[in-house]
C-alpha cells in the first residue's frame, strides 16, 4: 500500500464499528475498594492490578485506584510499563526480579520487590541495588502452606540477617500467600495466619497476607497490607458466595451485537461439528464475539447471554468471532441489538461455572483486540 492510499484509510467513530466491547465502570471499582476498606479498616491496601488489571487496562484501573495506598504486580515489566504510563504511586514486585538487571531497574524507579529465594540475594550482596536518595524497598515471602513461592519459616531469620548485611536495601515487611481462603474454613488458612504472624512478633516487621478471599472471610489475614485482587473488579473469590452477596459491583461488562438472525427449521444443526441442532422451528442470533475475542471455547450450551436485557442461552460451539443464540425467549430480536456476555445483570461467576472454569480467567483472556472502555459514572 502506497504513503498516499495509507493516508486515505479512514478512522472509525467510536460505536461505529460492529464487534464486541468491554465497558470498564470505574465508579464500582471504587465501590469494591470501599468494601476492602469496611472488612479490614486497620489495613493499608496493595491494589493488585498484574495480568492488565485481570483483563480490564492496568493503566486505567491503576488511575481510577487513587483511594489505594499502593498498587501490586506480579512481574518487573508490568512495573516498569505503569511508571512509564506515568504512574507514579508506591509499586510492589511481588514475583521479584529476575536478573539482576531487572533490580537495578526496578530499584531506579522506587520500585519495591519481593524475595522469595536465596537465588535473589546474591545480586543485592554484590552491589546490584541501585544508588539512590532512598534505599530499595524489599519484603521477604514465607512459604506457610502454599508450596509454590516463598522461603520455609526457619530460614527468615537467617535471610534478614543476609539483607541487613547489603548496602542501599531495607526490609519493608514479610508475606505470605494463602492457598486455600475460598474455603475459609478449611484449617490451613488460620495455620498459615498463625505461622506468618509468630514471625512478625518475633522480628517485630509488618506482615501482609489477605488476598480477597482473606479480606472478605478470615479476620487473622487482616495484618497491616492486605492484597486484593479479584474483588476489586467485581467477582466472587468465595466458593458458594456470590459478587452480590459480598456487595460487589462487575467492574468489566463485556457485549457485543447480534450481526444476524436465521430463522431455522426442526432437526437443522448449528455451527462447527453439528454439535446442536434445533428442537423445533426457532430463530437462531448470531452475535460478533468468539474465543478469539477471549470468549470461552468449552462454554456449554445453555450458558446464559442477555440480548436487550433477556437471557438467550448458547447453543452450538463457539467460533473464533462467533457465537449462535437461541432466540426463543425473544423472537422478534433483529441485528443491531446489544448482547452482553457479562457484567451488568450477568454474573461472571455465572458464565465461568458453565465453561468449567473461574472468573479470573475469563477476565484475564479477554483479548487486545476488545476495545476498553470506560463507562460513564
Amino acid at each position: 500500500m502506497t504513503a498516499r492510499a495509507a493516508a486515505a484509510v479512514p478512522c472509525l467513530a467510536p460505536g461505529s464499528t460492529v464487534g464486541p466491547w468491554a465497558g470498564i465502570d470505574l465508579a464500582a471499582l471504587v465501590h469494591n475498594l470501599g468494601v476492602v476498606r469496611r472488612h479490614a479498616p486497620q489495613s493499608r491496601v496493595w491494589a493488585v492490578v498484574k495480568a492488565d488489571a485481570y483483563g480490564h487496562g492496568m493503566l486505567t484501573v491503576a488511575r481510577g485506584l487513587q483511594g489505594a495506598d499502593g498498587l501490586a504486580v506480579a512481574r518487573v515489566a508490568e512495573a516498569l510499563d505503569l511508571r512509564r504510563g506515568g504512574i507514579d504511586r508506591p509499586l510492589l514486585v511481588i514475583e521479584g526480579a529476575g536478573s539482576p538487571e531487572e533490580l537495578r531497574a526496578a530499584g531506579g524507579l522506587g520500585v519495591q520487590l519481593v524475595i522469595h529465594r536465596e537465588g535473589q540475594v546474591p545480586w543485592l550482596e554484590e552491589g546490584g541495588s541501585p544508588d539512590g536518595p532512598e534505599p530499595l524497598g524489599l519484603w521477604v515471602k514465607v512459604d506457610t502452606g502454599m508450596h509454590r513461592l516463598g522461603l520455609e519459616p526457619g530460614a527468615v531469620t537467617r535471610m534478614l540477617a543476609r539483607l541487613g548485611a547489603c548496602r542501599g536495601v531495607r526490609v519493608l515487611g514479610i508475606m505470605t500467600h494463602l492457598a486455600n481462603a475460598d474455603t475459609p474454613e478449611d484449617p490451613l488458612c488460620e495455620a498459615q495466619c498463625a505461622a506468618l504472624r509468630r514471625l512478625g512478633a518475633e522480628t517485630g516487621l509488618p506482615l501482609s497476607i489477605g488476598n480477597s478471599a482473606g479480606v472478605l472471610a478470615v479476620a487473622a489475614s487482616r495484618t497491616d497490607w492486605v492484597r486484593p485482587g479479584i474483588m476489586l473488579y467485581g467477582a466472587s473469590p468465595l466458593s458458594g458466595r456470590s459478587a452480590a452477596e459480598l456487595g460487589l459491583r462487575p467492574v468489566m461488562t463485556l457485549g457485543t451485537q447480534l450481526i444476524a438472525v436465521q430463522r431455522l427449521r426442526c432437526g437443522d444443526a448449528i455451527g462447527y461439528g453439528g454439535t446442536w441442532s434445533c428442537p423445533e422451528d426457532m430463530p437462531v442470533g448470531i452475535a460478533a464475539i468468539g474465543y478469539g475475542d477471549g470468549y470461552p471455547r468449552h462454554a456449554q450450551a445453555g450458558t446464559p447471554v442477555l440480548v436487550r436485557g433477556v437471557s438467550c442461552p448458547l447453543v452450538g460451539r463457539v467460533s473464533m468471532d462467533t457465537i449462535h443464540l437461541d432466540l426463543r425467549p425473544l423472537p422478534d430480536a433483529r441485528p443491531g441489538d446489544q448482547v452482553t456476555l457479562w457484567g451488568q445483570g450477568l454474573p461472571v461467576e455465572e458464565v465461568a461455572r458453565r465453561a468449567g472454569t473461574i472468573p479470573y480467567e475469563l477476565l484475564c483472556r479477554v483479548s487486545a483486540r476488545v476495545p476498553r472502555e470506560e463507562m460513564p459514572g
